[in-house]
């Protein structure tokens, strides 16, 4: 799986030169930012059982994070608020993150492949790629930096404002989380975009 993920991109660096992938975790909860990687792998140096952070243990990610930081070529996450989702939306805000992750890439890219059916402005080309974070390992490597960096943040966090239990549900829209925020009320990390259908904002 790991061979077949990297000759997945090395199919758009024979044609493009150097490419980066780029996904994102935290689209869905209702608080806390959303995170985005961008990573530049180096071809020589395989990372075994990089995959879809979704489809990886806790465990597995946390290893894979660090051997990615270790490996990359090049690396950069960008988290971006809740202010910033709310003035934005998410789909908004999640395209600046993706730019922003880019343009911080200490190399250069020529092509950026971006994990699903959209992609941002951005100075240099970028593929769009349905499901990428299961078929190449630059998108799959970026969705274990931004899932790793996101996680840790809430468990944060979760230390800070225990009554949310966020690091149960990660701040997704859970009946239990809903049951927390009726007890305590919302607090400035949250996305009121998000909470509005619900009248809490």
């Amino acid at each position: 799986m790991t061979e077949e993920m990297y000759a997945f991109d090395a199919q758009y660096r024979a044609s493009a030169g150097i490419v980066c992938g780029v996904d994102e975790a935290g689209r869905g909860p209702l608080c806390g930012p959303v995170c985005v990687a961008a990573v530049v792998l180096d071809p020589e140096q395989l990372i075994q059982g990089v995959n879809d952070s979704k489809k990886l243990s806790e465990k597995k990610r946390e290893a894979l994070y660090e051997e990615i930081l270790n490996k990359a070529l090049a690396y950069h996450i960008v988290m971006v608020g809740p202010e910033t989702i709310d003035e934005r939306n998410i789909l908004g805000a999640t395209m600046l993150g993706m730019k922003d992750a880019v343009n911080g890439l200490s190399i250069r890219p020529q092509l950026a492949l971006i994990d699903g059916n959209r992609c941002p402005q951005m100075e240099i080309p970028a593929q769009s790629v349905v499901k990428g974070d299961a078929k190449s390992a630059c998108i799959a490597a970026a969705s274990i930096l931004a899932k790793v960096t996101r996680d840790r943040y809430m468990k944060k966090l979760a230390q800070e404002y225990p009554q949310y239990k966020l690091e149960k549900h990660k701040g997704y829209p859970t009946k239990e989380h809903y049951a927390l925020l009726d007890q305590y009320g919302v607090q400035p990390f949250y996305r009121k975009s998000f909470l509005k259908k619900r009248g809490y904002v």
